[in-house]
C-alpha cells in the first residue's frame, strides 16, 4: 500500500493519493468491478485538478470580496431583469467575446453583479481578471518608466472576462485615456469585458475628455454588448434607520 500511495504522489496524482485508502475499503464492501473502481480514482482526479484549477484562477481573478448571485436582492432592485442576469450567468457571452455594460449610481449592486458573474465564469473553466479602472490606468501608466508596458498590457489582455469596475468616478486625463482605448480596442472581438460605470454614454466625453474618443471607445464597447440600466437606490442606505423623528 505505500508503495502505490509513493507512486500516486510521485506521478503527481493527488487526488486519487488523498483518498485511495478509503476508496479500496468502499470498492470491497460494494463489491466494485476493476472497471467501477480505476472509474471511481479517475473521478477523484479529475474533480481535484478542476478544484484546484479554480482556486489558482480565482486567486488571480484578484476581486476584491466575494460575491454570489443568488445573494443579490432582485427585489430591491426590480429596474434589473433576472432572467436577463441568470442568461448572462450562463457566460455564453464569454465564449462568444461579448460585452456587458452595468449602469448606474453607487451602490446600486453593479459590482457585486459584475463579481459573481466573474465567479460563474471561473467555474466553467474561463480565467478571468477584475480591476478598478484607475488601478489599470495607472499600473499601465507607471509601466511606461521601466519598459514593462507592454508585458503589463498584455496582463489586461490575456483574461478571457476582463472587469473594469468604476468607470467615471475620476475624469481620465489624456494619457491615461489612450491606454483605455488601446485595452478595449485589442480586447474587441478577442476578449469579453464587464464595465461597471455611474455616466451614461451621452457622458462619456467628460470622463475621457475627447468626445472623439470617448466615441470611439463607446462603438467598441457596446457593438457585442448587453447594457444594463440601474434605476434604483443604494444598497448601503437601506437599512440606515432615521433617529430623532421622520426623515423630512
Amino acid at each position: 500500500m505505500s508503495m502505490i500511495r509513493a507512486r500516486l504522489r510521485d506521478f503527481k496524482l493527488s487526488g486519487i493519493y488523498a483518498g485511495y485508502e478509503d476508496r479500496i475499503k468502499y470498492a470491497q464492501e460494494k463489491s466494485l468491478s476493476y472497471e467501477e473502481f480505476l472509474e471511481m480514482l479517475l473521478e477523484d482526479e479529475e474533480n481535484n485538478r478542476k478544484d484546484n484549477s479554480f482556486k489558482k484562477r480565482y486567486s488571480k481573478a484578484k476581486f476584491p470580496y466575494s460575491k454570489k448571485i443568488e445573494d443579490f436582492d432582485f427585489s430591491f432592485q426590480p429596474s434589473i431583469d433576472k432572467r436577463l442576469i441568470n442568461d448572462i450567468c450562463t457566460c455564453s457571452f464569454v465564449k462568444e467575446a461579448k460585452n456587458v455594460v452595468f449602469i448606474g449610481q453607487p451602490g446600486t449592486g453593479k459590482s457585486h453583479l459584475s463579481i459573481s458573474i466573474g465567479i460563474k465564469a471561473l467555474a466553467k473553466g474561463y480565467k478571468v481578471l477584475f480591476t478598478q479602472v484607475n488601478e489599470m490606468l495607472q499600473s499601465l501608466y507607471f509601466s511606461k518608466a521601466d519598459n514593462s508596458y507592454y508585458g503589463k498590457l498584455s496582463y489586461y489582455l490575456a483574461p478571457d472576462l476582463l472587469i473594469l469596475d468604476e468607470l467615471g468616478f475620476k475624469k481620465i486625463p489624456s494619457h491615461n485615456a489612450d491606454d483605455f482605448f488601446e485595452v478595449i480596442s485589442k480586447r474587441y472581438e478577442k476578449g469579453s469585458v464587464i464595465i461597471t460605470t455611474n455616466k451614461g454614454f451621452e457622458s462619456w466625453g467628460d470622463i475621457f475628455a475627447d468626445s472623439i474618443l470617448a466615441s470611439a471607445i463607446i462603438d467598441r464597447v457596446v457593438h457585442y454588448s448587453t447594457v444594463i440600466k440601474i434605476n434604483g437606490p443604494s444598497y448601503r442606505t437601506k437599512d440606515i434607520k432615521v433617529k430623532g423623528g421622520d426623515s423630512k
